[in-house]
């Protein structure tokens, strides 16, 4: 199943995605939100409409997460690119709600930062709650599906700050889109792909992982409970690097799409 969050007719509509004449279109209101589903996709209630081509509806960010755990460092490129050892234990932070935006919204950049960088990840969205998930259990039935994040960073204040709450809590720091879809495999290996103006800057697979996502999440649910429509970012590949006002930054992931942001200034 793959579904979209957009503007109709003034509100905020959750949208079931297929394929139209070998177009991505909405073709179906899901009538309740998949975060108040507790897992069960295949019953929720839906109305037909008319086809409306992907490309030309409204995108919303098609999460509505109570946190956004990231997961720091997760591939060994990445880490050594900074300056920083590959980790032996798995590295969590925060970015806060607030800071998603929608596919084409504008990501900020603060005034009082001279470096702002993109990270391109997988994202996990969580669809049944889950709290001390043991060894024997299959994360996967916890999982609604997967997205593109673009993990935005101040590099100078998280180096700075030493802890990454402001680096990587400014509003408009996390675009998150432009559909959740459960037909990916990250254990067999997912491309994640970011361009900015069409030069390809980061191209990793999942398969690349320090810490495979059955790890990640017995490691993030043996600290706290994870609900419907939380979001787990799994890591960025190597290939970070800054950005300025009028560039465009693209996080392309098979399965899911394109996630197309441009820059500006505060």
């Amino acid at each position: 199943m793959k579904y979209c969050r957009f503007q109709f007719n003034g509100q905020a509509q959750y949208g079931l995605v297929e394929s139209v004449a070998g177009r991505d279109a909405i073709v179906r209101l899901l009538l309740t939100a998949p975060e108040d589903a507790d897992g069960d996709m295949e019953s929720l209630r839906t109305r037909r409409v008319e086809p409306i081509p992907l490309e030309e509806a409204v995108l919303l960010p098609p999460v509505r997460p109570s946190k956004i755990v990231c997961v720091g460092r997760n591939y060994r490129e990445h880490a050594k690119e900074l300056g920083n050892e590959v980790p032996t234990e798995i590295l969590i932070f925060f970015k806060p709600p607030s800071s998603v935006i929608a596919p084409g919204e504008q990501v900020r950049r603060p005034k009082i930062s001279q470096r702002v960088d993109y990270e391109g990840e997988l994202a996990v969205v969580i669809g049944t709650q889950c709290y001390k998930l043991r060894e024997d259990q299959d994360v996967r039935e916890y999982i609604r599906g997967y997205t593109c994040l673009n993990d935005v960073t101040t590099r100078d204040l998280q180096n700075k700050d030493g802890q990454w709450t402001r680096a990587k809590g400014w509003d408009t720091f996390c675009p998150v889109g432009p559909v959740v879809t459960d037909e990916l495999d990250p254990w067999a290996g997912v491309i994640v792909e970011t361009r900015v103006n069409g030069q390809v800057r980061q191209h990793g697979t999942t398969t690349d992982f320090i810490f495979p996502l059955d790890q990640v999440m017995r490691y993030i649910t043996s600290v706290m409970t994870l609900v419907p429509g939380d979001v787990i970012a799994t890591g960025t590949p190597s290939g970070v690097g800054p950005v300025v006002a009028g560039d465009v930054i693209e996080v392309e992931i098979q399965g899911v799409g394109v996630l197309k942001n441009p820059v500006v200034d505060e």
